[in-house]
């Protein structure tokens, strides 16, 4: 048995595919499947069942693939107490954000930790909220920046700002001269949200329940139609199609003369932003640099929450 095998079982057990799998491993897919076949002719268990196009885990596997991925964290967790012993600002950090934060994020964080540790390098990943949790729980990314809600076994969180939604509308929309838009005004609009799947889209028709369909009074004109990201949606609403809902960091100067943004009525929708790591992960020095980074940067329309706990682990 060896530390590849068990990264091979996971990899499958995740993906569902021999081919995906091998594919996220970076070997060949006969290498992989040869590999995992000499691993249950060792232990004696079918690990897989194997029909076309499809893979299930079988009750054992569950239970040896749970215990693999534990061993690989607690490989990766020794090879980070070897790198704290040099240097924790010092070495790559492996940072994940979600897609509706890092571009918006990453041009405020970037210089301020560049000057506060030049020696550590970042490795970005931006995925959806569950793909960076697995990444986490598995040590492919060390820390990541989510919104709340988000809780894990094993993950701690800390929170560092809270942010503002605001309604964009196309220019000439009768909401043009209005101050604020209270959330029950989108029942009658024609709202463009992010596809199912991401956590922006699951914040919005929270906060703003007036947008799920299914609560809506009879006879409402309001659709809800999917773009595949913010800046497919804002142009979406340029062009006249409806209105959406954008998180505040995400407005541009070239926004401002493409839509009409209009804050919301108070209580206005939020979302928290959080630092997301796991428990064990030993170089908490740079946790809190990249937390400073954050805190200090001058972000516009964001409440940073400087003092804020640790929650979960």
């Amino acid at each position: 048995m060896t530390l590849t095998e068990l990264k091979y079982i996971v990899a499958v057990a995740r993906e569902r595919h021999f081919g995906r799998a091998a594919n996220a491993c970076f070997v060949s897919q006969p290498t992989l499947s040869v590999a995992i076949k000499k691993l249950e002719d060792e232990l004696g268990v079918t690990l897989f069942e194997r029909s076309a196009g499809d893979v299930t885990v079988t009750p054992v596997g569950e239970r040896i693939v749970g215990e693999a991925q534990r061993v690989l964290e607690q490989i990766q967790t020794i090879k980070q107490l070897a790198e704290q012993g040099k240097d924790p600002l010092s070495g790559p950090l492996r940072l994940g954000a979600i897609y509706t934060v890092s571009p918006y994020l990453l041009p405020y964080l970037i210089p301020l930790l560049r000057q506060r540790a030049p020696q550590m390098q970042l490795l970005l990943e931006e995925n959806y909220t569950s793909r960076l949790a697995e990444m986490l729980k598995q040590g492919e990314i060390d820390v990541a920046v989510l919104s709340e809600p988000f809780r894990e076994p094993g993950i701690v969180t800390q929170a560092v700002y809270d942010e503002p939604f605001v309604v964009a509308a196309p220019k000439g929309h009768p909401w043009e001269q209005a101050n604020e838009v209270d959330t029950a005004m989108l029942s009658e609009e024609n709202v463009l949200l992010l596809s199912s799947g991401n956590c922006f889209r699951d914040q919005v028709l929270q906060s703003c329940p007036e947008l799920n369909r299914e609560a809506l009074p009879a006879g409402s004109l309001q659709r809800t139609l999917q773009g595949s990201s913010l800046t497919t949606i804002r142009h979406m609403v340029a062009g006249g199609i409806g209105v959406t809902v954008l998180p505040a960091t995400s407005v541009t100067t070239a926004d401002k003369h493409l839509l009409s943004l209009i804050p919301f009525a108070k209580p206005e929708p939020t979302r928290r932003v959080v630092l997301a790591w796991r428990r064990n992960f030993p170089r908490r020095e740079a946790i809190e640099a990249i937390r400073q980074a954050i805190v200090n940067a001058e972000i516009p329309a964001v409440e940073m929450i400087p003092d804020a706990v640790v929650i979960g682990g």
